[in-house]
């Protein structure tokens, strides 16, 4: 455990931002590279050692997420949403909607999720170019929002 302590730390740190939880689930993810050690000793090359830590450590940060998210902290009873401003998100998506074709694909996608790769793929472009064009395109956004 010792020789990938640094691998678990950052796979921790990538689904935690509080050190507290990073440090459940290190010890989360020990409990569970612990009771796998057999499988752990039958791979003899480090790298892919390192392979098959990090995905039990990912998979075990996920699982642990999702019992978190299944189990919401309860809100206090005086606790008053506040009010939602929706002008911002309703300005952006208006400049978005002005732009014209295959920029407004590209920038859905984008927001949507999408990989560069698969964003060329649909609108007929290279990986790189896409990702040119989205800085052009947020740069165009930025000066008609006037945004510095």
């Amino acid at each position: 455990m010792l020789r990938y302590r640094g691998l678990l730390f950052s796979v921790c740190r990538r689904y935690s931002g509080d050190g507290l939880e990073v440090d459940d689930l290190l010890q989360e993810t020990m409990l569970a590279l612990w009771n796998l050690r057999e499988q752990l000793f039958s791979i003899t090359l480090a790298p892919r050692q390192a392979a098959w830590i990090w995905r039990v450590a990912r998979s075990t940060c996920i699982d642990l997420q999702r019992k978190k998210s299944n189990n919401p902290t309860p809100l206090p009873d005086d606790y008053n949403a506040p009010e939602e401003d929706t002008s911002l998100h309703d300005t952006l998506h208006e400049l978005i909607a002005q732009l014209p074709e295959p920029d407004r694909t590209i920038v859905t996608m984008h927001l949507e999720g999408y990989e560069y790769k698969e964003i060329g793929q649909q609108v007929g472009l290279t990986k790189n170019n896409i990702g040119i064009r989205l800085m052009r395109i947020k740069e165009k956004l930025r000066e008609q929002w006037n945004i510095k």
